[in-house]
């Protein structure tokens, strides 16, 4: 499947936010957006034009997609799922992008950034109830267990990603013994619970795809 390959940083003065995509960069002063830097592609003094209805819409919808670190078709399948789901459209989505197995990992601090949650589950390094799952995109329900395969736990980069859990915490519908590097998805968030991702419009996502 195709996957973006540039300087995700790139993304982030796009969007002119914090997308969370690069682990400790992001919160040091090397951070683009800490530096103040214009959009890329722009003239610094260029007054910025006004967006349209339609561009608002399109930027929190790229917004939340990068966030998650997905391709277009498949986070266009999620926002369907969700649609489909009873209950509030934008907050079924929510749920959803949260219950992917690399998000999980990310959110259990086995990893420092979504990308890198994916990659440890592609190449093998997670279980799910004991069983090794390859699938970032694999939906984790709750009581699940999630833990990293034995032979994979001397690796530094888990091990520098789990220094954060002292720093700050996991998200309460998580439980993590760092030891053991075991981690339960207690329940299914609610949309209110997920204070990390800003002021995401998700009602702007839905009229964007209502097109």
């Amino acid at each position: 499947m195709a996957r973006y390959t540039g300087p995700v940083c790139r993304m982030c003065r796009t969007e002119q936010k914090k997308l969370m995509l690069k682990g400790a960069r992001c919160k040091s002063d090397k951070c683009p957006i800490n530096r103040k830097h214009p959009a890329p592609g722009k003239d610094p003094k260029a007054r910025p034009g006004k967006r349209s209805d339609y561009g608002v819409q399109l930027r929190e919808k790229q917004k939340l997609r990068r966030i998650y670190g997905m391709q277009e078709k498949q986070f266009h399948l999620f926002f369907e799922r969700g649609l489909r789901m009873p209950g509030i459209t934008g907050e079924n989505l929510f749920i959803l992008l949260e219950r992917r197995l690399d998000n999980v990992v990310y959110r259990l601090r086995f990893a420092s950034s979504r990308s890198q949650a994916r990659q440890l589950v592609s190449h093998g390094h997670v279980l799910v109830n004991g069983r090794k799952i390859n699938i970032p995109s694999y939906l984790v329900k709750p009581n699940d267990e999630i833990s990293i395969v034995e032979k994979s736990r001397s690796l530094t980069l888990i091990r520098d990603a789990l220094k954060e859990f002292g720093k700050s915490g996991i998200m309460p519908w998580l439980s993590l013994d760092p030891d053991a590097m075991k981690g339960v998805f207690l329940a299914v968030p609610r949309r209110s619970d997920i204070t990390d991702l800003g002021d995401i419009k998700e009602q702007m996502i839905i009229e964007y795809y209502s097109k």
